[in-house]
């Protein structure tokens, strides 16, 4: 656009100096044939100082038509500060500019749309954390109820039966330990919120550390009455961060332990790609609709907005399998269609 209003100023200045030669030299002959004394005095004058009001008249259209392109300019640049204003606020009105700053009118209309894009899942996403916060801090008081009301048992009943001692001891683990879990969710969300994720890259062998998460899930499978089948290429390695791609793998078979029917299997593979790997988790539970689909990598995103904190997670788990997964040069997508869940890694 600045070498259009240059070019413009250009062709203004050369056609203001034809024009100007053409007039003077059209207004001296007209006032050279008029023989009435006034003019005859005026064109002698002009003839004595031909040199002051040509110079004059020059300067003076010089200016005029300086000041015209110069003030068309200030116009759009009016005209761009005034829609700029206009950036965040809401509604569906585009902003709109003179022709000749089309491109601009486009560019502005395209950060205006990302802008109120991004505050409205910033709004969302904060939205979405302050009701896992309150589900989370109202989940807290069960387990720890039932930690002190069963410790409170024992320590008020010393003839207690050892049977009895066993079994309100193990409840009360029990509920130790879901209460550490939540506790961890909370620290998730600090996590999530305050830092940034930094790699510690080294050569991973990715085939045996698969083989190894595989198998410290058997026990959980066979508690969901769930199976394993796995087609795990050997001695495929890469460089990565080994606690942070075990947090990917441990996040996605998670969620695929936690959506799937029972008695159904879990299907995992991993095998050599584009000179890097590809890994494959494969469930059978309920579709996953498209449009929830689209946004099951979004932070603090449920599947399930209905589930409570005691029977899922924060949402965090796959937005921090895709921010390291991205970190490594990587991607990841899911699919879903069929009672099936798909969830692909590609690694580099």
């Amino acid at each position: 656009m600045a070498w259009q209003l240059l070019a413009q100023y250009v062709l203004g200045l050369i056609l203001f100096g034809i024009l100007f030669v053409a007039a003077c030299i059209f207004g001296w002959g007209v006032i050279s044939d008029i023989e009435w004394a006034p003019v005859q005095g005026i064109r002698n004058w002009i003839r004595d100082y031909m040199l002051l009001v040509g110079g004059v008249l020059f300067l003076g259209g010089w200016v005029f038509v300086t000041w015209f392109f110069l003030a068309k300019p200030l116009r759009y640049l009016d005209e761009i500060i005034a829609a700029a204003g206009r950036l965040a606020e809401p509604g569906e009105e585009r902003i709109l500019l003179p022709p000749a700053m089309k491109s601009v009118q486009d560019e502005l209309n395209l950060m205006r749309e990302q802008a109120l894009r991004n505050a409205l899942l910033a709004k969302e996403a904060e939205q979405r954390k302050n009701d896992m916060i309150v589900y989370l801090a109202h989940d807290l008081k069960t387990p720890l109820t039932s930690v002190i009301g069963y410790l409170t048992l024992l320590a008020d009943e010393p003839q207690i039966s050892p049977e009895m001692r066993a079994r309100y001891t193990g409840i009360a683990l029990d509920k130790a330990e879901r209460l550490e879990e939540l506790i961890n969710e909370f620290f998730d969300i600090a996590r999530f919120n305050l830092t940034t994720l930094a790699l510690e890259r080294e050569t991973v062998n990715l085939s045996r550390m698969l083989e190894q998460t595989v198998s410290e899930f058997v026990p959980i499978l066979a508690e969901k009455r769930l199976t394993w089948r796995t087609e795990i290429e050997g001695d495929v390695e890469i460089s990565g961060d080994p606690d942070r791609l075990e947090r990917v793998f441990d996040n996605l078979i998670r969620n695929a332990v936690s959506y799937s029917y029972p008695e159904t299997e879990i299907f995992l593979s991993m095998k050599r790609r584009d000179g890097g790997a590809r890994i494959c988790v494969r469930n059978h539970g309920k579709t996953i609709p498209s449009d929830r689909l689209e946004r099951i990598f979004e932070q603090f995103f449920r599947l399930d907005a209905s589930r409570t904190s005691a029977t899922g997670g924060a949402g965090l788990g796959l937005a921090i399998a895709k921010q390291i997964v991205e970190l490594h040069g990587g991607r990841i997508w899911a699919e879903s269609g069929e009672e099936r869940i798909v969830f692909m890694v590609e690694l580099p």
